[in-house]
């Protein structure tokens, strides 16, 4: 290639980022406006919040889903035109379509087109920032409505035409501007803004210095930092394959260095980033999604994970103490650590947004309104230190990063409202219920195993917000209507089953990002990950039999179960590495597996009996003791 021609195609690459930033700039300042001044009328804060995403994605992505690297093909022209001309129709004539008659006003030969264009554009969106499963699951849906009709039983219905389809999907607020695209459009949208803006002033590197001040020294100490720093971080991305590159390619480096497998590495920075999700707060995305369906204030949700996010991470940290007690880990000389005392003077800057984020929600201001405030005191903080300064470009950088940001999230509430839309269409939802509740046959223990399997399979395809939104229109009723399971334990069950799936084989994307960073095999490190991050797959069934572990019951209700679950967790952990005091033979991992079951378990039947087994683990170690060789 000349050198003229090299240029040329430089300055079409570079033509197409200034678009780009042009178009997330615009989007940022749309959320930002409608912060200060009061979101418009539902359809045109969704339908324009959907079009500026789906804009992003066709100047982002190419046709394969990768990141742009060339200019823009022709097609690419042809589906941004489309974007405007569709969409944007529904942004101009917001007021009117939501005034209509739904099913009853006709719609024009240019609204079905528009819709159907839409509608289509949208899931070509998915498909290149997402990759194919969610796309083909709103399509499976998407036929339903036409062989519903052909269909045998419980699964026929009356059949619709495609005037009725489309007004369902593209010009009510049952379909694509349903309920998901409206929290992606106001509150998750301010959250990922605002967490653009603590990244640039940099506040994460804030949270990995901490985390390896506090942890470095310590055995396995990079890991347990890596536990730490993930956490924080990934409650601000709310993507555990974004926390896993942003996060991993520091802390997997130094467990390597430290001794540790480059497949226990990896499992450990993949166990860590994806749990980021459940890490109130700010717990990612998803959480506004729960906060919205269940009908509950955001901090309430907030509030009701905190136990089940300290006993993830507790058991991930067990799991990283045991393991280096194992192998006989150090931690990382003292000169090769932060000093504490002087990150946490430079870094109290970064923790002032976050107390004024919790304040304000506590106070009940909305989320939003808390995220605008929060962005603002960022700014203001920053200027404490000339580094940290939010300059006029960082904050252009940081709008962009934002709104690029929140493009899947974005993305992928709209495509769930398709699935959606059929689901209230045909009727879809009430007998998939009557079908879980036939193979069931009134237990409920099945019905939460198949809930888990589908999460499962869902959430590894998908982002944790579609996987969730798909399962809680699904299964949720089952759950709380049939069993008596309350919403919040029924509500958390899905979407901690929806976020631990980028750990759970065969496609386990946070692992398999992670395996990239440390140079080992996927699949095996996905293994790893699972029997580190082994607790998640327990405690969500902790919430529906115990559901104090979400402050739902007495005081002492809620301090009696979180503190046998704790030892329950760490018992578990020791069973699953085979170490308490030292090395466990496999009648000490025996009952130490007794013990976790026990105390994990609710009653006080099964904590005695929880504790009795620890008991005998911990007197096995004593009596062996004086035959076992103590490490260094």
């Amino acid at each position: 290639m000349s050198k003229t021609s090299a240029k040329t195609a430089q300055d079409k690459r570079s033509y197409v980022e200034l678009i780009t930033s042009l178009v997330a700039w615009a989007m940022a300042a749309f959320h930002i406006y409608t912060g200060i001044f009061g979101i418009f009328q539902s359809v045109l804060q969704r339908s324009a919040h959907v079009g500026f995403a789906m804009l992003l994605v066709f100047l982002m992505h190419d046709r394969k889903g990768a990141r742009r690297k060339g200019p823009l093909a022709w097609y690419d022209w042809l589906f941004l035109a489309l974007t405007i001309i569709s969409v944007g129709y529904v942004v101009l004539n917001a007021d009117t379509i939501a005034s209509r008659y739904s099913y009853v006003t006709p719609l024009s030969n240019y609204e079905v087109f528009a819709g159907v264009i839409g509608t289509l554009l949208l899931l070509e969106a998915a498909r290149r920032s997402m990759g194919l499963a969610l796309p083909i699951i709103a399509l499976a849906f998407l036929s339903y409505v036409y062989i519903g009709p052909h269909l045998p039983g419980i699964l026929s219905h009356q059949g619709f035409t495609l005037m009725w389809t489309v007004d369902q999907l593209f010009y009510t607020t049952e379909g694509i501007w349903g309920i998901p695209a409206g929290v992606s459009a106001t509150f998750i949208v301010m959250f990922i803004i605002f967490a653009a803006f603590l990244e640039r002033s940099k506040g994460g590197d804030f949270f990995i210095d901490l985390a390896l001040g506090l942890f470095g020294k310590s055995r396995g100490g990079p890991a347990k930092a890596s536990i730490f720093a993930s956490g924080f971080m990934g409650m601000l991305s709310g993507s555990a394959v974004a926390n896993v590159v942003t996060t991993g390619t520091f802390t997997i480096p130094l467990m390597k260095k430290l001794g540790y497998s480059n497949r226990f590495a990896g499992a450990v920075e993949s166990v860590a980033s994806s749990g980021g999700q459940f890490m109130p707060p700010i717990m990612g995305a998803a959480a506004f999604i729960v906060a919205e369906f269940m009908g509950e204030q955001y901090i309430r949700v907030a509030a009701a994970a905190a136990i089940p996010a300290i006993l993830y991470y507790f058991g991930a940290f067990c799991m990283v103490h045991f393991e280096a007690l194992r192998i006989d880990l150090k931690g990382l000389p003292a000169d090769e650590l932060p000093n504490v005392s002087k990150t946490l003077v430079f870094g109290v800057q970064f923790a002032i947004p976050v107390v004024v984020l919790v304040w304000l929600l506590v106070e009940g201001y909305s989320p939003m309104k808390a995220g605008l405030w929060a962005i603002l005191v960022t700014i203001f903080v920053s200027f404490v230190r000339k580094e940290t300064w939010m300059t006029p470009r960082r904050i252009l950088e940081s709008l962009d990063a934002g709104a690029r940001g929140a493009v899947q999230v974005g993305i992928a509430c709209a495509t769930a409202g398709v699935i959606i839309g059929v689901l209230t269409l045909t009727g879809l939802g009430m007998r998939f219920t009557s079908i879980i509740l036939a193979i069931s046959q009134g237990s409920l223990m099945i019905t939460l195993l198949l809930t888990m399997v589908t999460s499962l399979i869902l959430g590894m395809g998908l982002p944790t917000v579609a996987a969730y939104i798909i399962q809680v229109t699904l299964t949720v009723p089952v759950l709380t209507q049939n069993y008596g399971v309350p919403p919040m334990a029924a509500h958390f069950f899905i979407f901690y089953f929806a976020i631990i799936s980028a750990i759970t084989p065969p496609v386990a994307l946070a692992a398999y990002a992670a395996s990239g960073i440390a140079g080992s095999d996927p699949l095996r490190t996905a293994v790893t990950a699972c029997r580190l991050g082994l607790a998640a797959f327990i405690v969500p069934y902790m919430f529906v039999y115990a559901p104090s572990l979400l402050l739902i019951g007495s005081v002492s209700e809620i301090i009696t179960s979180a503190i046998t679950a704790l030892v329950g967790v760490a018992a578990l952990a020791a069973s699953m590495v085979g170490w308490l005091k030292f090395r466990a033979n496999l009648l000490e991992r025996t009952f130490l597996l007794g013990a976790a079951l026990s105390l994990i378990m609710p009653g006080l039947v099964t904590d005695g009996a929880g504790l009795a087994c620890l008991a005998i683990a911990f007197l096995l170690q004593y009596i062996r003791r004086p035959r076992i060789e103590q490490p260094a």
